[in-house]
């Protein structure tokens, strides 16, 4: 598997910031794999060229030395000098002087009788020459190092060299690794910025927008078309709060009227039922009107309520309803205010319409208990026969009802309690009591100067 495979399958590189490591760690292994290579060989070049040039120098030197004689003879006078570093017990510098056929006419190497013996300089050490013509003819003159006595401190910068720069491009490399992360955390700094403000988008707030600014030029395109998309659901939403909220009003005034006119039936039995009947769709016309302004509210981070004084208020609103079917309800818990984040009429429909569904469940002549506690839950219990697992979920959906042959609600009032705590960013749960009955446990963020005196007051 390549690296593009590698690229293509790891869970890692769904992150932009690691996609761009990644590729630039590649970058940065190839450049410090051949960038010392590269130098190495360039300054093995250098070397040869200086050791080239400075053989190409001394040979213009010795070409100096050869003069011709009036009997056509040339002769080399190789001063006392430079006698020294081309002798043999130095035996570092060599030197060849030919003719234009090649034989040898001086030499460093050359003895009595060996001239004709003395093998080119090419052959076995390493130089540069130059040619001359003198008096008419050509000569060749050849100056070449023993590599194999080679200058100690070049040979040690060259042996050395890769090994050095090698170890010194794993600190490098980890360095620009640090830098390309800071960098490009803050190079995406505002598309977590946006990815924030994106996160507050919901059914209450679909006035949120996407920032554009400082947003790069690559990103805004797509930036661009999710705000036109959000603009497009929430004139969406506008229209179905709109016609929710209207068909609830139009429908008040046509209840009201039958109510009036049901007043004239002579049938007590007949009207007490039609009345009934009003008082149940008025309830599902309010209750619609609820669901209209929860989906409009807006609620402001620094407003509070006194969640002891809201449970109070149902409980005393609720309770003739209670006591009309036989059935009691108490408050209990906490004495003192218990501040919590939130809107305290929505606090009220939510906390009202968990009683009056624990009402309508429990049994005659037992109790509904609703509980205040310091951490900002409230719980209402009752004696009813609980809540089946499978449906736990299913009760806080709209218009969703256990037994459709009751004709007593909508479906709608657990509904609007979990609108109200998605609002608040509350949490709701239910659960079955050990000896009957279900518990459905409201809980709510304290404000700042409760959690700061709960830990005190423990």
């Amino acid at each position: 598997m390549g690296v593009a495979g590698i690229y293509a399958r790891s869970p890692t590189f769904k992150s932009l910031i690691w996609r761009i490591v990644f590729m630039h760690i590649v970058a940065v292994a190839v450049v410090a794999i051949f960038l010392p290579l590269v130098m190495f060989w360039l300054l093995n070049s250098e070397v040869d060229q200086l050791h080239r040039e400075a053989m190409r120098a001394q040979a213009e030197v010795l070409g100096e030395r050869i003069v011709a004689q009036p009997d056509g003879l040339l002769t080399f006078n190789l001063p006392d000098s430079l006698r020294g570093l081309y002798s043999e017990a130095y035996g570092r510098y060599l030197y060849d002087i030919r003719d234009a056929d090649g034989r040898l006419l001086f030499s460093s190497r050359r003895k009595t009788g060996a001239a004709a013996q003395a093998p080119p300089l090419s052959e076995t050490i390493s130089g540069a020459g130059v040619t001359r013509i003198i008096d008419g003819k050509i000569v060749r003159i050849r100056v070449a190092e023993d590599l194999a006595h080679r200058d100690v401190i070049i040979d040690d910068i060259i042996s050395n060299f890769f090994r050095r720069v090698g170890w010194i491009t794993i600190p490098i490399l980890l360095i620009l690794l640090a830098a390309d992360i800071i960098i490009f955390r803050r190079a995406i700094a505002p598309l977590w910025k946006a990815s924030e403000e994106a996160s507050n988008i919901g059914p209450a707030r679909t006035d949120i927008r996407l920032p554009t600014e400082q947003i790069p030029r690559e990103i805004i395109p797509l930036v661009t078309a999710v705000n036109q998309a959000l603009d497009r659901l929430e004139d969406g939403f506008r229209v179905q709060r709109q016609f929710t909220a209207d068909a609830a009003h139009q429908l008040r005034t046509p209840l009201a009227i039958l109510r009036t006119r049901i007043e004239t039936l002579g049938d007590g039995a007949a009207r007490q039922a039609l009345h009934a009947d009003i008082e149940a769709m008025s309830r599902i016309v309010a209750q619609l009107l609820e669901i209209a302004e929860l989906d409009t509210l807006v609620l402001d981070p620094g407003e509070s309520a006194d969640l002891r004084a809201v449970c109070a208020e149902v409980v005393g609103a609720i309770a003739p309803f209670a006591l009309a079917q036989h059935k009691d309800i108490a408050l209990k818990g906490t004495e003192a205010p218990v501040l919590v984040h939130g809107n305290s009429e929505m606090l009220q429909r939510a906390i009202f319409n968990l009683a009056e569904n624990a009402i309508k469940f429990t049994a005659k002549d037992t109790s509904v208990d609703v509980e205040v506690s310091e951490d900002g839950a409230v719980r209402v219990r009752d004696c009813g026969p609980g809540i089946a697992d499978a449906d736990r979920e299913l009760i806080f959906q709209r218009f969703w009802r256990a037994d459709r042959q009751r004709s007593d609600g909508a479906g709608l009032g657990l509904s609007i309690v979990r609108a109200v705590a998605d609002d608040h960013t509350a949490t709701v749960a239910v659960e079955n009591l050990p000896g009957g009955g279900a518990e459905f446990t409201l809980r709510f963020r304290l404000a700042e100067g409760m959690q700061a005196a709960g830990p005190a007051a423990g």
